[in-house]
């Protein structure tokens, strides 16, 4: 059994992983999907009102609401197959509830890459629209992920993939973490070399 939890700020490559991972008939749990159908079934637009309702179901029912409505379906999943990815952890409470339930079957996975990159990503993808249009814009939702405590998360990941390359050298980094639950052997660094044990350097996109 192995649990494959990623974190990282919105355009850092979470939805990519999660792509590599179907495409390697590896079950995907998104956290988000959680919070999409619980803002359907208050009425609310899953586009517009995703942040509040994310909010509200912690303020409501504590700060691991999301992840623990989350581990059925994991559990479901993990009947079927050896490895499941859950994509997007928010905070370090998160943290606690899969490493709580799965202990070293867990890995947390921090995907990250500077602000200038993600902007540069999401406009391509014309997902996100500025403050000025009526939307949120990026940097309001690193505010809001930040606000659940997403830089703990990311400070506790267990393989750090910097994602700043090509997509090939992501898919083959994300590859290297579903197979060996470390990067390294995907471009051959050194763990002791780099700062966070199987951490690597470089990859691209988010999507």
């Amino acid at each position: 059994m192995h649990v494959i939890g990623t974190v990282g700020l919105p355009g850092s490559g979470k939805g990519e992983a999660a792509t590599v991972a179907r495409e390697h008939a590896i079950p995907v749990v998104t956290m988000g999907d959680v919070v999409r159908q619980e803002t359907a079934d208050r009425g609310l637009d899953p586009t517009k009102d995703h942040g509040d309702v994310a909010q509200a179901l912690r303020d409501e029912n504590g700060p691991t609401a999301i992840a623990e409505r989350s581990l059925p379906m994991i559990e479901d999943r993990l009947e079927n197959h050896d490895t499941v990815l859950v994509d997007g952890l928010r905070s370090g409470t998160e943290v606690d509830v899969f490493e709580e339930r799965f202990g070293e079957a867990f890995t947390l996975v921090s995907i990250e890459a500077p602000f200038e990159v993600r902007a540069e990503r999401i406009d391509d993808r014309g997902r996100d629209v500025g403050a000025d249009e009526g939307g949120e814009g990026l940097a309001a939702r690193d505010e809001r992920e930040r606000g659940f405590g997403m830089d703990d998360a990311m400070d506790r990941a267990d393989v750090v993939v910097e994602n700043t390359d090509t997509l090939e050298a992501f898919h083959d980094r994300i590859e290297a973490v579903i197979r060996d639950g470390t990067a390294d052997a995907a471009d051959g660094t050194d763990p002791e070399s780099e700062p966070k044990p199987g951490s690597a350097s470089n990859a691209e996109t988010d999507r």
